[in-house]
């Protein structure tokens, strides 16, 4: 068993508010890898419509980098993931793809302490969120499925000002 803490919930939740509170107050984070991985071809010149119109290259590419991150991580040290190697089968599955074998793989020995699922709040569009609000429920709904079905520890984490949101959790390590 690590010391990992998964913030997880559906496009506009709060989670990377949430992770970005949470090292605020010292504790070690996470990046979010899909962003991570926009910004870093936006970077190379390609546009977020080309990005996500390839989205099999962009799931293999956001899974590569959350095994290679976890991979690095302590499990002995206390940290918050924004988004864990389950958020990526959620995907597979939204997108109608078939998951990677590695990621098949890697869920087999997945051993977060607790996840904590965010409960959605209203839907803002970004650069990078292309979701509507229907697509927000239906992933959120995905995550639920896929955490729960792996067996881990689970709580829900109602819509509440980000200051409280961060008590909540914090109350329930």
């Amino acid at each position: 068993m690590s010391n990992w803490y998964v913030i997880t919930g559906g496009p506009s939740s709060g989670k990377t508010t949430m992770v970005n509170l949470l090292r605020q107050r010292g504790y070690q984070t996470t990046i979010e890898h899909a962003r991570h991985y926009i910004d870093l071809q936006r970077l190379g010149g390609r546009t977020v419509t080309d990005i996500r119109s390839k989205q099999l290259e962009f799931q293999r590419s956001v899974l590569a980098m959350q095994l290679e991150q976890e991979a690095a991580l302590d499990p002995d040290e206390i940290v918050f993931l924004d988004r864990a190697l389950p958020d990526s089968l959620a995907y597979y599955r939204f997108l109608d793809l078939p998951p990677d074998p590695s990621l098949s793989e890697a869920l087999t020995r997945v051993k977060y302490r607790k996840v904590f699922l965010l409960d959605l709040l209203p839907l803002a569009k970004d650069y990078a969120r292309t979701e509507d609000a229907e697509a927000q429920h239906q992933i959120q709904g995905l995550l639920l499925d896929v955490y729960e079905g792996l067996h881990l520890p689970l709580t829900r984490v109602p819509a509440l000002p980000p200051d409280e949101r961060v008590e909540f959790v914090l109350a329930r390590l």
